[in-house]
């Protein structure tokens, strides 16, 4: 049996100290990121996989609720979210790279006439959001001020509850991304009852984040900072997003 010479022993022993498990959170948001072991995985858990195993790290991806997931990764109990706003968690260590833009739409039943013109076209509404995520500025507001109209689900089959509530007539809308929201309605087979009612301001950056509590956060952000402007530099961020019918956002 062949033996390792002492400068390979020591390069793979080096290799195995520096590499980590980075331990990502967050609740199903396809295309960003899918169940864990799906195929595919969302572009987000593609880009994640890409950039840190090229630094020598792996990661750990599991979902849960996002309220739990942003309170977790907030103590220290995991590394990373992905999907985030600047607002969901303005405390996290945010990279200058952005993964991607949102845009809100208003998913309506086919056969409602309704269209979004507005806030004042809100009024009166029966409208689904998830317990936890924030909408932008101006609709987290409006969620604030008028709480009777606003039934938020929590869980990670959220969107899937108030998708449902939305067709059997027990909601009015339901707010949520416009690509996941399609995504959504698509796998569910409701495309022919659900559709958007209009979009709402313009498209917001979309991030991975990582804890403000562990002191690793700041080499990760580093690393995907790094990470990301080289996959574009390689074409592989755009053979990535192709898998998801997605275009680069820059």
């Amino acid at each position: 049996m062949n033996k390792l010479t002492p400068l390979i022993m020591l390069s793979l022993v080096s290799f195995l100290a520096n590499s980590a498990t980075i331990t990502i959170r967050s609740d199903v948001w396809f295309p960003m990121n899918a169940a864990p072991g799906a195929t595919p995985a969302g572009y987000m858990i593609d880009f994640a996989n890409e950039i840190f195993n090229a630094a020598g790290h792996q990661i750990e991806y599991k979902t849960m609720p996002w309220e739990r997931a942003v309170k977790q990764v907030r103590d220290g109990k995991f590394d990373c979210v992905i999907g985030a706003y600047t607002d969901d968690a303005p405390d996290f260590i945010f990279p200058k790279e952005s993964w991607g833009t949102d845009v809100s739409s208003f998913y309506v039943q086919a056969a409602d006439s309704w269209r979004f013109k507005g806030d004042d076209s809100l009024k009166g509404k029966k409208i689904g959001i998830i317990s936890g995520y924030s909408y932008g500025d101006k609709m987290d507001a409006l969620i604030k001020a008028n709480p009777a109209s606003y039934k938020a689900a929590t869980g990670n089959d959220a969107l899937e509850k108030n998708l449902k509530k939305l067709n059997a007539g027990r909601l009015d809308i339901v707010i949520e991304s416009q690509a996941v929201g399609a995504a959504k309605v698509s796998e569910l087979g409701l495309s022919a009852n659900i559709v958007s009612g209009g979009e709402d301001g313009n498209p917001t950056p979309l991030y991975i984040a990582c804890s403000p509590s562990k002191a690793s956060s700041q080499e990760y952000i580093d690393i995907i900072d790094k990470g990301t402007k080289q996959l574009r530099e390689s074409g592989k961020l755009k053979q990535i997003l192709s898998v998801y019918g997605l275009n680069d956002w820059k």
